[in-house]
Order: C-alpha cells, then structure tokens, then sequence
C-alpha cells in the first residue's frame, strides 16, 4: 500500500515569511516611481506578489504604509545639535557635508527621492515633508540660533538644503548630480553659513 501524500500547501511554510518586507520595499519603489497619488494598495501587492488583504493586513490604509515605507533617511534629530554645537564658523559646511553624504549612501537616496518626489507631487503628502522639515530642522537649528530671526534663518538653510537635493537627486541636473561632494561643500557651504549667522 502507497502511503498517501497530504495535499501540499500554497505559499511559504509556516513561520518563514518576508511578506512584510517585500511589501514595504515594493511600496519604496511604487511610491518613488509613481507618487502618492499613482500608487494603490493594489499596485504595490502586485509588485510584491501578495495579496493586496495582506497588505491592508500588515498595514492598514495607504497612508500608514506611506509612513512605514518612508522611514525617514535622516535623523537630524540626533546629528544637527551636534553640529550646531561645533565650531561656528564651520556650520555652514558640516550641514551641508551631513546631508550630501547621507544622499550618496545608496538606501538613503532611495528612500529620501521617494519622500521628496511623493511630498512634491501629492497635496496630501507636502505637510509629511514639511513638518519633518520644520519640526526636525528647522526648529533644531532655529533653537540653537536663538536670535529674533532664527525661523527665517533656519528656514533660509532648509530651503538652500531642500533645492540643492531636489536639483541633484530628483532632476539630476547634469553639472551638480556629477559635482564631487566637497565641491558642494564648499560652494554651498558658505551660502547656509551665511544664512545662519551673517
């Protein structure tokens, strides 16, 4: 007598799934390729081959993916005080070398193209960037000022900082996405320092 074998069952065994995280990588390039508004739950399920209840399972609406995808690429948090903190007259560049090296590391300019092209292109997700930006560096670097103008002068510095990745990661304009950092630095550099404390 053959010994029967029990239907095999569909999908990963049991305990060994990356559903979770093939998902949230689909979202970072739907979400980069596509924008907020051109993405669906849909859309991202198939591009990571789940169904799409699995990830309204994982995560509920698009807009809580959204924030799990993006994982903010920086922590100025933790960085910018420490910088601020550091000898005046070298500010300018150290904020600025801060940020491009972040941008060079391949996962970080993944994820902050994806949260600049998503935050420009939707309505919905422009007060995402903002308020990280002013909540995060603003406001960081605005407290550590502590003069009358310290929101305009820290927002001065988020603006340079903004256009400057906008220009060389989103638009890739050919003569600053091939510009060697240090080069930024010190071009850009004096413009924020100048901002800051002039």
């Amino acid at each position: 007598m053959t010994e029967q074998k029990s239907p095999r069952r569909r999908g990963r065994p049991k305990g060994v799934s990356d559903s979770r995280e093939r998902i949230i990588a689909a979202a970072v390039d739907e979400f980069g390729e596509q924008g907020y508004d051109g993405s669906t739950i849909r859309s991202i399920a198939a591009r990571a081959g789940v169904d799409s209840a699995l990830v309204h399972h994982y995560f509920g609406t698009k807009a809580d993916l959204f924030a799990e995808a993006v994982g903010i690429p920086l922590r100025p948090d933790i960085d910018v005080p420490a910088i601020v903190a550091g000898p005046r007259d070298e500010v300018g560049e150290r904020l600025v070398r801060y940020v491009l090296e972040a941008f060079e590391q391949p996962e970080v300019r993944r994820r902050g193209v994806m949260l600049l092209r998503t935050a420009l292109g939707s309505r919905l997700t422009t007060p995402l960037l903002a308020g990280f930006l002013s909540r995060e560096l603003i406001g960081r670097i605005a407290r550590s000022l502590g003069t009358e103008d310290a929101d305009l002068r820290a927002s001065l510095v988020a603006s340079q900082i903004a256009g400057m990745l906008i220009a060389r990661y989103l638009l890739r304009l050919p003569a600053l996405a091939a510009a060697p950092v240090d080069e930024l630095v010190g071009r850009v550099g004096p413009t924020v320092q100048r901002y800051l404390f002039d």
